[in-house]
């Protein structure tokens, strides 16, 4: 039998390897951003077009390479991070497996500008597809400039799996705010398609936190500090009221390198005991230090799942240390026994002197007496006249006032005891149960409405034909709302604003990268923007119902989750009524946006037959 075992010639390895280290654009950022924090960088600019398709260029000012160095660094397992086993097991620099520069070069064309600080001339090496087209002499700036363009250009069935360039952006600026978040003592820049997204200078932790999410972040941090033998805890978490239902801004940092870890997530949610609602997530930047022997991080590719030696112990610590940070700055609710709010000194009366109230008694006063009292400005209390008592009770003169009058008994509605049985059936009688279903009548039975997701489909089918015929009507607001979001945020809503305008929404940005409400929907309370558009947004971050529902779709639905009548709201026989007329007018009325049902028919048999 003939051999059949051959060894992969280098280029195919290489796009095998790269099938696992670049999933998409933003893992060549991950890569090509951690190399330059490995070289000692301070300053690293990030430029992408076309969500990374096109190019995905970094600029830093770090130790730079020498022209041997620039060669062998696309070689496949070639690496200056480690040199023997041994030091797997002691890391202190994002990557170490040598593969990233491989892979990438593997399946896009790369251009390396690269200069040390002792050398006068750069080097600049192209390859394309594993293949090095050139390597030349050239001035450049000291440190390393990489651009990778045409990413994919050689396996087209993996480019076409890539998504819109606004969601390979999104992670993009994923990737960007993890590196950015964990090293605040590096300047940061990020251009998309020669706009600025990003420019974040050299600063501490939390003001890093604060230029990346927005200044509304800056109320919502709360400091969180433990060191231990194993582990050292340092970063903020957000107060319970700022809790969101998405979980986009949770992050743990384990020696500087960001990590997944649902376990240590549910230390952080079980801290929060009693303090969140219902399907909410808090905020947190945490960030541990631990002996690199007590960690493997090479078991995932993207070196985002990582292994302890000793996680329970990390748990407890970690749980303990959160409650503690709730605890110490009055964040958790606590019962005072002792303050009386009604005892208060109003901030007004705060500076103003005691005076004290003049009494005046008139000591000529005598209540059974009929005539005005000397020195009294009082009234008699006895009646001295009461004349004409008569005519109040004199009917023959007051006949046509009184056919004016209606009495307190003529209200009940006649046509209770007027109308026949036939008419008695005929209307329509519908009535709350519980705050949450209406029922009504129907001839075969009794209707059985969810109040909730009745609103929900009616809401659904008026803003999709809002979006699609773009007939969307906006209340103009006496003073625009103003609000604070971060730039990721702001770009999903610059995304979003075509379909929000049919929608009614009058939305501008301003130049302090704010966004001003100038219009709602006439069907929005006013109350509810700033809970509507965190909504959309968070709704959108994550994806949801994006897989078979067309952008509109997805919009609409967001919005009449939102705006919905909820359950264990009183609603009047009119509300009631209205509510059933305009379910039964919709095309679907049967099944809610989330496709789940919205009223049951119970029939007279089933009802009979419970007797």
């Amino acid at each position: 039998m003939a051999d059949i075992i051959k060894l992969l010639p280098d280029h195919v390895a290489n796009q095998i390897a790269a099938g696992e280290v670049v999933q998409r654009p933003s893992s060549v950022v991950k890569e090509l951003l951690e190399n330059s924090i490995d070289a000692g960088a301070k300053e690293i600019k990030l430029i992408v077009k076309d969500g990374g398709k096109t190019l995905i260029q970094v600029v830093d000012n770090g130790v730079g390479m020498s022209p041997t160095d620039a060669r062998l660094s696309f070689e496949r397992h070639a690496t200056s991070k480690i040199s023997s086993a041994d030091d797997l097991f002691n890391l202190h620099t994002k990557g170490f497996r040598g593969e990233a520069l491989a892979s990438i070069a593997a399946i896009a064309h790369v251009d390396l500008h690269t200069r040390t600080e002792n050398e006068d001339v750069g080097t600049l090496l192209k390859i394309e597809g594993s293949t090095v087209v050139s390597q030349e002499v050239t001035a450049t700036a000291k440190g390393t400039s990489i651009a990778v363009k045409n990413l994919f250009f050689n396996i087209p069935a993996r480019r076409n799996f890539l998504k819109s360039d606004q969601v390979e952006l999104r992670h993009i600026i994923d990737e960007f705010q993890r590196i950015a978040l964990v090293h605040p003592d590096v300047a940061f820049q990020l251009f998309n398609n020669g706009s600025e997204y990003f420019n974040l200078p050299t600063e501490n932790f939390r003001q890093r936190i604060v230029h990346i999410f927005g200044n509304k972040t800056k109320e919502r941090l709360v400091p969180v500090t433990e060191e231990t033998e194993v582990v050292k805890i340092s970063g903020f978490i957000c107060k319970p009221q700022f809790a969101k239902k998405s979980r986009g801004e949770q992050f743990f940092f384990a020696n500087d390198r960001f990590i997944k870890s649902p376990y240590l997530h549910h230390a952080v949610v079980s801290a929060f005991e009693g303090l969140l609602k219902n399907d909410t997530y808090p905020g947190y930047f945490l960030k541990m230090e631990v002996n690199p022997r007590s960690i493997d991080i090479n078991i995932h590719p993207t070196k985002t799942e990582v292994k302890f030696d000793d996680e329970h112990t990390l748990y407890a610590t970690l749980r303990a240390a959160v409650k503690h940070s709730l605890g110490q700055f009055h964040v958790a609710p606590v019962l005072d026994f002792e303050r009386d709010a009604n005892l208060d000194t109003p901030y007004s009366f705060k500076n103003r002197d005691a005076h004290m109230p003049t009494v005046t008694v008139d000591a000529n006063f005598n209540p059974f007496s009929n005539e005005k009292s000397s020195g009294s400005s009082r009234a008699p209390v006895g009646k001295t006249n009461v004349q004409g008592w008569q005519e109040l009770y004199d009917v023959e003169g007051n006949e046509d006032s009184f056919s004016q009058l209606q009495m307190e008994s003529d209200a009940t509605n006649p046509e209770i005891f007027e109308s026949t049985d036939e008419q008695v059936e005929s209307k329509q009688i519908s009535f709350q149960l519980q705050r949450k279903y209406i029922v009504s009548t129907v001839k075969s039975g009794l209707l059985v409405i969810d109040q909730n997701r009745a609103h929900q489909r009616i809401l659904y089918e008026r803003f999709l034909t809002d979006i699609t015929v773009e007939k969307g009507v906006t209340q103009q607001l006496l003073f625009p709302v103003e609000l604070d979001f971060g730039r990721k945020e702001m770009g999903i809503l610059k995304e979003l604003v075509p379909n929000l305008t049919r929608l009614g929404f009058d939305i501008a940005f301003s130049d302090n990268a704010k966004v001003v409400i100038n219009g709602i929907p006439v069907s929005m309370p006013e109350h509810s923007i700033t809970t509507v558009l965190d909504a959309i947004l968070a709704s959108h971050l994550e994806g949801q119902g994006k897989e078979h529902f067309t952008h509109a779709e997805w919009l609409a639905r967001t919005m009449g989750k939102k705006l919905a009548i909820t359950n264990g709201q009183v609603l009047s026989v009119e509300s009631q009524s209205a509510l059933v007329n305009d379910l039964f007018a919709c095309k679907e009325p049967k099944l809610s946006p989330d496709q789940k049902t919205i009223y049951v028919i119970v029939g007279v048999n089933e009802i009979e037959n419970k007797f």
